[in-house]
């Protein structure tokens, strides 16, 4: 375990040493960078919508969902965009981490952002949805709106496997990828150093028989 951790450290080390020496300047990077969430964002609501809800876009409501991508995406982008410096941050501290518990714990901090980001949804459809509806000059009680989503969470939880639960469950998993991009970053990254160290074990008895089968001759 300890040399696949070894290998996931230089894996990430290497990245890490790629970014600080191509980093742009930050006036420039994060609004690249928040335009690239933003499309991110942007394209999961309308991935999520369309393989998840497709009738919704066959109602009367359907020119406020395409309202509701402008907040969507702002705000999903906002988050994401913060969580990416929290992420670089994270992996700072990770790789001066001395003990292989220490660097685990430290990249696995990553799951806390993607459990916020859950939260964080709530929040945009919320709020995102009482702006639009005032947009449409059709306010509604923001308190009621975030009662509607509070109240498909808890069912979610409750019932699963129930078809629109299952259906809100899939669509919150959907809008929750950029925010769990990390998380699946340093899952990557352990996978391929596991291949790796295997690749490297079944390397090792060649290389041995070679040696074996020189010194005979």
């Amino acid at each position: 375990m300890a040399e696949i951790v070894a290998i996931w450290r230089d894996s990430l080390h290497t990245i890490l040493d790629r970014y600080e020496r191509k980093k742009i300047s930050t006036w420039l990077f994060f609004p690249l960078l928040f335009v690239f969430f933003i499309i991110l964002n942007i394209a999961c609501y309308w991935w999520a919508i369309y393989t998840a809800f497709p009738y919704y876009m066959q109602t009367h409501e359907a020119s406020h969902y395409i309202k509701l991508q402008i907040p969507v995406g702002f705000f999903g982008a906002l988050f994401d965009s913060l969580s990416f410096f929290v992420t670089i941050w994270i992996i700072r501290r990770a790789l001066a981490a001395r003990k292989t518990s220490e660097y685990v714990f430290h990249l696995s901090l990553d799951l806390i952002i993607a459990i916020v980001a859950t939260f964080w949804v709530l929040f945009v459809f919320t709020f995102g949805g009482w702006l639009i509806s005032i947009w449409e000059n059709a306010p509604e009680q923001l308190t009621s709106r975030g009662a509607k989503y509070t109240n498909r969470a808890v069912q979610a939880i409750q019932d699963p496997m129930g078809r629109e639960n299952a259906k809100n469950i899939y669509f919150g998993v959907i809008m929750g990828v950029s925010a769990a991009l990390p998380t699946f970053f340093h899952i990557f990254l352990f996978l391929s150093s596991l291949l790796s160290k295997i690749k490297k074990s079944f390397q090792k008895p060649e290389q041995n028989t070679e040696e074996s089968t020189n010194n005979c001759q």
